[in-house]
């Protein structure tokens, strides 16, 4: 298009006016007024105070007392951690490092209210327990968000008891997902939280929240010396965890020997194979002699079906490998580079004393 002599020097304003015929005149939009720094960082604060005015009232300190296993006469062990209320009627959810042997428990409620506990169960292969006391009245309890719906970067907020010093508060953010280690028993946890929010001994089994004060994880570990990498069990790991311990006191699982991670599927490869998600389960190795191992799955290798249910991650390749498919031969359907096939593995009994991963 040829510009007419009599617009050449207008500003470009009237000269977009003049080509769309507009009746009424070009008006700028005024700029929007940015937001002060303190009005950002009050409105952070503000996050988080409702998020810990939400989930306070439910966390509790343990006090732990354990007889020394040695030939030393008079003389007890013991320490300190952290837990949270997960039902009105006293259940407490913590980690298994802070109950483990404990001969007596003391938890004091955010009200200063002090009971004794008992020890209703323990799953030291996710570093999880659960404990109760007995309290006359209904006590206020945390609600579990889904750990799936996490994203890094989002704010995170742990509270918990560090050195003893009860309902201490740090804030911080999700600095990456499924992460791995190993709990106490030598199993690899999966689909750890890390979090830059500080945490100290006595924070472990403590809430880590999110915004509306949900808990996504149990603060379970920190690196030391470094600063701000710590670590929390995902929430829907520990849900499923609690429940078990709730219900049997016990988590009996089968165990195939695989070490896995989250891992995307390529896109072509879903279309291609009609699979009915995107992600699956890496596998990062397999134990010599594992039933894994035996039935031929490959460092590479991608788990995505177990007897034909979708596995989309290592939650729910867990929740899959309970008590019931012990002995039992399952068909996993991997994806190998781009080819789609079935491999029966006979899942055996996960021993702790053999502290198989």
């Amino acid at each position: 298009m040829k510009i007419p002599d009599t617009y050449q020097g207008r500003r470009t304003v009237d000269f977009v006016r003049a080509l769309s015929n507009a009746d009424t005149p070009f008006v700028e939009a005024p700029a929007q007024p940015q937001p002060a720094d303190d009005e950002l960082l009050d409105s952070y604060s503000k996050t988080v105070t409702r998020a810990v005015e939400k989930i306070a009232p439910s966390v509790v300190n343990i006090r732990v007392h354990k007889a020394r296993r040695d030939n030393q006469r008079g003389q007890e062990g013991g320490g300190s951690g952290s837990g949270f209320v997960i039902a009105p009627d006293g259940f407490i959810l913590t980690n298994s490092h802070v109950v483990h042997d404990a001969d007596k428990m003391e938890v004091t409620l955010a009200d200063g209210q002090m009971f004794n506990a008992w020890l209703i169960g323990e799953d030291p292969e996710t570093d999880l327990a659960v404990i109760r006391i007995n309290a006359p009245q209904q006590l206020t309890h945390a609600h579990l968000g889904d750990s799936r719906t996490i994203r890094v970067g989002q704010i995170a907020v742990a509270i918990g008891s560090p050195f003893g010093f009860q309902q201490t508060v740090t804030a911080g953010v999700v600095s990456a997902l499924g992460r791995s280690m190993r709990a106490q028993s030598g199993r690899l946890i999966d689909n750890v939280i890390q979090t830059d929010a500080a945490l100290n001994p006595g924070n472990s089994g403590g809430p880590l929240v999110n915004s509306r004060g949900e808990v996504i994880g149990v603060n379970t570990a920190v690196i030391l010396p470094a600063q701000g990498i710590c670590f929390a069990i995902a929430s829907n790991t520990a849900e499923f965890v609690a429940a078990w311990l709730i219900k049997e006191s016990r988590i009996r699982r089968s165990w195939i020997g695989v070490i896995g991670q989250n891992a995307p599927i390529h896109r072509r490869v879903v279309r291609f194979h009609r699979l009915t998600a995107e992600f699956g389960v890496l596998v990062a190795g397999t134990e010599p002699g594992s039933p894994a191992s035996r039935a031929g799955l490959r460092e590479g290798d991608v788990i995505v079906a177990f007897a034909g249910e979708p596995v989309s991650s290592i939650d729910e390749l867990h929740r899959h490998l309970v008590s019931n498919v012990i002995g039992i031969p399952m068909t996993f359907t991997i994806i190998r580079h781009t080819e789609k096939l079935d491999l029966v593995i006979t899942p055996e009994e996960l021993l702790r004393d053999n502290q198989k991963n």
